[in-house]
């Protein structure tokens, strides 16, 4: 019987979930270190492991003739019944990296003569084909975000952009999760994304709190006696002080004309209602995003592709009243144009393009527009930027600047407009 023909509603083998049901009555009992080493003993060693029965039980999910395809769905179940258990208890959030980082040297493990037999070698080629999946590239974001010394960055220090997840809250779904991630593994994705969107958002908080009561002591004292009175507080993002200000500046404040970009995206909807055809509002579609491009690069060459793109979408469609069926493939191809298409054909040539002539904060005002008109697809958009995420993600971030700017900047425009902080205090900031 082929157990996994539907990914999504399949039955466990009888072995593969009484190796799963044992994980489970030992993680409720033993310590984090204590089963790291149960784990080490059974899946990297090969060998020692206490209890025979699943010893054996191991040996022959190992053999069977299925193991080639599925050794790595079990093991990577294996990983997250420890990964769910030790995640809602923060004094066992250190094993996850620890365990994560086992199979880095798993290959060491069976080098030694000891480990030349039939079985060990056979445990050791499936293991280390799951080492280099998408299975275990997921196993180590996820590493990344709950290690709280990834974020101990030293001066000057070049980094992969990897090391950097733990950073954005809003890629968490797209990377940290795969398609057969099992429900119980996208609820803990989902915990840890929800605090470390409350926890960047009360830093930004409260580092915008800081700055508004230091420039008003400033005016009133001046700027020696506020900083001896207060205490710092540290800038929560890679942006300098004063580019974090600007962009806070965009996202909360008037961006364009005296409006808000809610105020835009408010008045954009209303009148938009009342467009007779879906080329209408397509056209209108056009002059609303324009006035974020509306410089010598936009009249010289973007927004004349930004008109051909518009009417290259649906033209079929032209003449039908507007839907949100039509508002939603609009804006999903807008962002195919403006990001990035897909993981099959990553060319972000017009984003690139966009950030170098009109910076990284029109830019993401830009996007902020459609998603702020068409709530649908902000997941959508996190999508694009986890595809460039993770095409980008063994570059250096000295060399990826750019796309680090953007990310921050994306995340102070989705934390602003769609959170739960309300920072529009930040305008008695002179």
């Amino acid at each position: 019987m082929n157990y996994r023909s539907d990914p999504f509603n399949r039955r466990n083998t009888p072995e593969e979930q009484r190796l799963y049901d044992h994980l489970l009555s030992c993680v409720r009992t033993e310590t984090p270190d204590r089963l790291t080493e149960r784990f080490k003993a059974l899946f990297i060693d090969g060998t020692g492991y206490p209890d025979t029965e699943i010893a054996a039980l191991l040996d022959r999910l190992v053999n069977s003739k299925e193991a080639q395809e599925e050794f790595q769905y079990i093991l990577n179940r294996c990983c997250h019944i420890l990964i769910n258990r030790w995640q809602t208890n923060s004094q066992h959030q250190k094993a996850i990296p620890q365990l994560v980082s086992l199979f880095e040297s798993s290959s060491l493990k069976f080098s030694q003569p000891y480990y030349q037999s039939r079985r060990a070698a056979r445990l050791q080629e499936l293991v280390r084909e799951f080492s280099n999946s998408e299975h275990y590239l997921t196993l180590q974001r996820l590493a990344r975000v709950v290690d709280d010394s990834e974020n101990e960055i030293e001066e000057n220090e070049k980094r992969p952009l990897g090391t950097y997840i733990r950073r954005y809250p809003y890629l968490y779904s797209h990377c940290l999760l795969s398609d057969r991630s099992s429900y119980e593994h996208q609820q803990t994705v989902r915990k840890i994304q929800a605090q470390q969107q409350r926890q960047f958002e009360l830093h930004l908080s409260q580092y915008v709190t800081y700055q508004v009561r230091r420039a008003q002591l400033a005016r009133q004292s001046g700027l020696d006696k506020a900083r001896r009175i207060l205490k710092p507080i540290a800038n929560p993002t890679l942006l300098s002080d004063r580019e974090l200000y600007h962009s806070l500046k965009q996202f909360v404040g008037k961006a364009e004309c005296g409006y808000t970009y809610r105020d835009l995206a408010h008045s954009f909807i209303t009148h938009s209602s009342e467009v007779q055809s879906y080329g209408e509002f397509k056209a209108e579609l056009y002059d609303y995003l324009v006035t974020t491009t509306r410089s010598d690069y936009g009249k010289r060459l973007f927004n004349e592709r930004l008109s051909k793109q518009l009417k290259g979408t649906l033209p079929q469609s032209n003449e039908q009243k507007v839907s949100d069926f039509l508002i939603v493939r609009t804006c999903s191809q807008l962002l195919n144009f403006l990001v990035v298409e897909s993981v099959q054909r990553p060319n972000h040539f017009v984003f690139i393009d966009l950030i170098s002539n009109i910076g990284p904060i029109a830019t993401t005002g830009l996007l902020l527009k459609i998603v702020l008109l068409c709530r649908k697809v902000k997941p959508y958009l996190e999508k694009k930027f986890s595809i460039l995420f993770n095409h980008y993600e063994d570059s250096t971030d000295d060399a990826i600047q750019w796309l680090i700017k953007m990310l921050e900047n994306l995340n102070v425009a989705l934390s602003t407009n769609f959170g739960a902080v309300d920072l529009s205090f930040i305008s008695q900031i002179a």
